[in-house]
């Protein structure tokens, strides 16, 4: 029974692949922590090169007639905004006989409310001295203009009372006087009305007598609000610690590099495009990956991670002879992004070949790293395209080209027959990586598989193929039995076309 693997088109692909993002800002971190880097040393250049101005700070306690316990801060925030005037301006400067222009000195202080009845005042000056002077002329003229604004709004009140309780009495007056010149008893009416007067007459004296301590209250509160108000905390310097404003400014300045840093990585990996999983390189490239190599560390003294590195290069030597050995016609290896790598692969194979036979590595790179890598007494030799059509058949050829924009495609046929693509994870772009994969199809260069350098350790994602078996690395031997039954020729890319049986018999 046949069967075949379709691909569903409605299937929903995301437009953010989360995992690679993170993978990929991951493998970004000298961007990111140099960024970050960057923003601590600036912080910390701040501090040291940009040093705060002198400034005095003081503290005023202000009472207000109309103080509440639910106040959420209105009356002292005017205050703020009171002192932010150019007639208090103007007061501290004339005490300080400055020249200097109100406006230009508000400019050098600010009023903080700490809380409804307390006043921070902050003023800088050119030294310590000229702060605290001026902290202390402000102060004073603020708390002067305040108990001012209270004592006149004080007797405003207290003559607004006293003017009513004067209307009143004149019209008691009359009152008074209306009783005194009474009607005849015999007249019932003007009885009456005689004691509608002294009704009248007894609700304004109450009136007057309620005027009276109104105004005497208003008069006896507004000392009790002039007291309170005064400078609790003297005018003083604020002490400057290089030290630790410098620290300061640094962790402020690393965590915005940092998050600047992570930002910029971000919002790079998306617009690049530049693949780092195995399932992605895979998917446009349409080969599996077949091995991995991890970047050895250069400057790094752990002797087991340089152990590790050289155990898994060993293993993808093996595991690239036992593929290069199983076929009659050159294979190359194809390197974007990772010339110096492919070279040492390179050399690798060709060396663990050569105890079989004759071996020639045919440089093909557009550098140097091929010819000018350090070669051992007894390494295969290393030949140009040109040399190596005049080499003898009994020779075997291992190719070595690249893939990297700018590339002759049409050189690389003669490079090998069939290719195992040795790319670094997070280099190209995905179009590119297309671009590759239809550039070798058109040439009829099969891919025998993909070698992946510098992955990410945490990538736990599956680099095969499983609907490629013309392509995949583990269908060699029967690829190689379907194409000779029918005639084909090995480098000859079989078809992809799956026969449906026509009846159940055959079918079955």
């Amino acid at each position: 029974m046949t069967t075949s693997t379709t691909s569903d088109s409605s299937a929903a692909v995301p437009l953010l692949d989360l995992q690679a993002l993170v993978v990929a800002v991951r493998r970004r971190r000298r961007l990111w922590c140099s960024v970050a880097l960057l923003g601590l040393l600036f912080g910390a250049a701040v501090a040291v090169l940009l040093p705060p101005q002198p400034t005095a700070v003081t503290t005023v306690l202000v009472t207000h007639q109309e103080d509440q316990p639910n106040d959420p801060g209105t009356l002292i925030r005017t205050d703020a905004a009171l002192l932010q005037t150019t007639r208090i301006a103007g007061k501290a400067l004339q005490s300080l006989n400055s020249p200097e222009r109100p406006e230009d000195f508000m400019r050098d202080y600010r009023g903080i409310g700490l809380t409804n009845n307390l006043l921070q005042i902050n003023v800088t000056g050119d030294s310590d001295a000229e702060a605290v002077a001026r902290a202390k002329a402000l102060a004073d003229a603020f708390v002067a203009d305040h108990v001012k604004r209270m004592r006149e709004a004080a007797n405003t009140e207290a003559e607004t009372l006293l003017e009513q309780r004067d209307r009143m009495r004149d019209e008691l007056a009359r009152v008074n006087k209306a009783i005194g010149d009474g009607p005849p008893e015999s007249d019932p009416k003007a009885s009456a009305d005689i004691e509608s007067l002294f009704a009248r007459r007894a609700e304004l004296t109450s009136r007057i007598a309620d005027f009276d301590q109104r105004a005497a209250e208003a008069r006896i509160g507004t000392p009790q609000l002039i007291a309170g108000t005064q400078i609790v905390d003297a005018p003083h310097a604020v002490q400057y610690s290089l030290p630790r404003t410098a620290l300061t400014n640094a962790a402020i300045g690393l965590v915005l590099g940092l998050v600047l840093g992570l930002a910029l990585a971000a919002v790079g990996t998306v617009v690049a495009d530049r693949p780092v999983l195995r399932r992605e390189i895979a998917a446009n490239l349409g080969a599996s990956v077949i091995a991995e190599l991890r970047r050895a560390p250069r400057w790094s003294a752990r002797l087991w991670q340089r152990r590790r590195t050289r155990a898994a290069r060993t293993r993808l030597t093996a595991t690239l002879a036992r593929t290069v050995r199983g076929f009659a016609e050159p294979v190359s290896l194809l390197e974007l992004g990772c010339a110096r790598s492919a070279s040492a692969i390179a050399l690798d194979v060709a060396r663990a070949l050569a105890a079989e036979g004759p071996v020639a590595i045919v440089d093909g790179l557009p550098g140097p790293q091929l010819a000018n890598s350090r070669q051992k007494p007894g390494d295969p030799a290393v030949v140009s395209g040109e040399r190596a059509a005049a080499m003898p058949r009994q020779t075997r050829r291992l190719g070595v080209g690249s893939v990297a924009p700018g590339t002759a495609w049409t050189d690389l046929q003669y490079l090998g027959s069939q290719t195992v693509l040795v790319v670094r994870a997070g280099h190209s772009s995905a179009a590119w990586l297309h671009t590759v994969a239809r550039q070798l199809a058109d040439l009829r260069i099969p891919v025998i598989g993909v070698v992946l350098i510098d992955p990410d350790p945490r990538d736990r994602t599956d680099g095969t193929l499983w609907d490629g078996l013309h392509i995949a690395l583990r269908g060699h031997g029967e690829r190689l039995a379907r194409q000779n039954g029918m005639g084909q020729l090995p480098t000859e890319r079989p078809s992809l076309a799956v026969r449906v049986p026509e009846t159940d018999q055959e079918a079955r």
